[in-house]
Formats: C-alpha cells, sequence, structure tokens
C-alpha cells in the first residue's frame, strides 16, 4: 500500500491524470464552449478569450479575465486582497498550531518549512487565511500585498488531492504536498505596511506545477518571482495547472484584522461544513472573489 500510495500521488501520475482529463480528446468533446461555461457557471464576458477558443477543459481551466473590469481592487493601499476566486477560511496560530479539516490536521511549522527556522519564528501565533479554489474557478492567483520578496522557496512533496473528502487517513493535505512559499515584506517604500506576509501556494493532485508568471500589465511579459523584486498588489503572480487547490496566507502576529463577514460567517448555525477547527467546531467558508479585500492593517 505504501508503494501504490506513492506511486498515484506522484509528479508522474499527476500529470497522466491532467492530461486525461484536461488535454484529450474526450476532454474536448466534453467542453461545448458555451453550453460546458453556463454549466460551471463561468460569466463568458469576463473571459478575455472568445467561447469557441475555450475548447478543451484546460483552456477553460487555465482561462484569463479582464480582472481589471471585473475585479476592482479597493482604494486603500492598505487593504489586503483575496489572491483568488475562492472559498476562503480564517483563523490565528495563536490559538492552535494545528487546524482540523475534515478529521486532517497539518502543522504550522511545516507548512512552512521547519528547517526555515527564521520564517517560523517571523510568524509565531500569527494569522492565516486558507483560499480553497475549486475546478470551476479562475485559476490565477494574484498578489494579495504589495511588497519586496524577501524569499522563495519551494518545497518538495506529493501530488494528493486537497479536497479533504479524498484525503487518507495517514496523510495530511497543506503539510505534505508540494508547495511554493514566497515571503514578502510589506514594511518598504509603497508597501502594504502590514508586516511580512507568506504566501504558500500548495500543489494538488493533477497539477503538475505552479507557473510563477508575475504581470504588471494585465498578463504581458510575465517573470517569474524571484528575491528582491518589488511586487504590486492585486497583479496576476502565479497561474495553477489543471486540477484544483489552495492557497494559504500567514500573517504576523497583530498586524492585520480580518473583514468582519469572514470571521462572522465562520460560525453560521444551521449551515453544513466539511470544515471543523477542534473538534465539533464546525467552520463555514466565505465565497471571495480574487482583489476584493480580505483583510485591513491594524
Amino acid at each position: 500500500m505504501p508503494v501504490l500510495y506513492r506511486l498515484l500521488t506522484s509528479a508522474r501520475a499527476s500529470r497522466v491524470l491532467a492530461l486525461l482529463n484536461y488535454d484529450s480528446l474526450l476532454g474536448a468533446q466534453i467542453v461545448g464552449s458555451e453550453q460546458f461555461l453556463r454549466a460551471c457557471h463561468i460569466n463568458r464576458e469576463e473571459c478575455l478569450d472568445q467561447p469557441e477558443q475555450l475548447n478543451t477543459m484546460r483552456q477553460v481551466f487555465e482561462r484569463k479575465i479582464r480582472y481589471w473590469h471585473c475585479r476592482p481592487l479597493p482604494d486603500d493601499p492598505r487593504m489586503v486582497v483575496s489572491p483568488a476566486d475562492a472559498r476562503m477560511l480564517v483563523g490565528s496560530f495563536s490559538a492552535t498550531s494545528h487546524l482540523f479539516i475534515k478529521g486532517k490536521f497539518f502543522d504550522y511549522e511545516e507548512l512552512l518549512d521547519d528547517s526555515k527556522q527564521m520564517w517560523v519564528r517571523a510568524f509565531a501565533q500569527g494569522d492565516f487565511a486558507i483560499c480553497r479554489l475549486t475546478p470551476d474557478k479562475y485559476h490565477y492567483n494574484h498578489t494579495p500585498v504589495a511588497g519586496v520578496v524577501a524569499d522563495f522557496y519551494e518545497i518538495p512533496g506529493v501530488y494528493q488531492s486537497c479536497n479533504p473528502g479524498m484525503v487518507v487517513t495517514t496523510v495530511a493535505p497543506y503539510s505534505k504536498n508540494k508547495r511554493f512559499v514566497t515571503i514578502l515584506d510589506t514594511d518598504v517604500s509603497r508597501g502594504s505596511r502590514v508586516g511580512l506576509v507568506a504566501m504558500i501556494e500548495v500543489v494538488a493532485l493533477m497539477i503538475g506545477n505552479i507557473v510563477q508568471c508575475y504581470s504588471e500589465e494585465r498578463y504581458e511579459a510575465p517573470r517569474p518571482i524571484a528575491q528582491g523584486m518589488f511586487l504590486q498588489r492585486g497583479l496576476p503572480k502565479s497561474l495553477y495547472r489543471p486540477g484544483s487547490s489552495t492557497t494559504v496566507l500567514v500573517f504576523q502576529k497583530g498586524r492585520i484584522q480580518f473583514a468582519d463577514d469572514l470571521v462572522r460567517n465562520m460560525s453560521r448555525s444551521g449551515v453544513q461544513s466539511r470544515f471543523c477547527q477542534g473538534f465539533g467546531h464546525p467552520l463555514v467558508e466565505t465565497e471571495v472573489a480574487v482583489r476584493s479585500d480580505i483583510a485591513a492593517t491594524v
């Protein structure tokens, strides 16, 4: 079973599954342009490409949108914005060092890589936001804050589904999957002034890679992320390859305050949820749009 598990969660298996689901002729026949976009609740008027050009699952998944028009950026530069169209949960590591999701734990230090003790100490007892992208979502990540890239590194791992219902008992998805970590220093000139921010992009099943493609002019002239770069807020930063995945933001303790609706929605009663914090304490996600405000500086 361990051998089978490693095989099924390998990069090669992930690429094969993505090819069959998103690039095959069968996938192309399923799409059916406008009918398929409507079935996925995708607003074709937001898309840069015409519906007839979105004729495979991959092209739909990796679609570009007119974000400058349909996802307006808050004027206040101190506002932290959502990195993605996603379902979001927020919380604090001062309350727990683990997050309990559908019977699985992930560990704070392992999430950042416990060998990176400088960053582990910097974000100790900080706040977090989990952005869960489903397959129908727009899959570009945008920069949540403005700042200088203090560090950028890759943490090796497997390619397991980030759907909690698909996770086997022995695996914690967010701490075990391959992930890319960008540390942004926002306490700089033209920065958002919310301290250090960690943006953790989690690779999942059928996502063979996360393409770092920061663009200052819409999607033109994309550049890979590198230490020392200044990133403006709200611009395209990276693209998840086909599948669904998760982006986690981690903030330093006491530097931000999450939007009231995000906090209030999590404790709504009478709503079924697959998530919980601790035992018997359900958490309800909030649908957020990329570039919408999710937090502000304290």
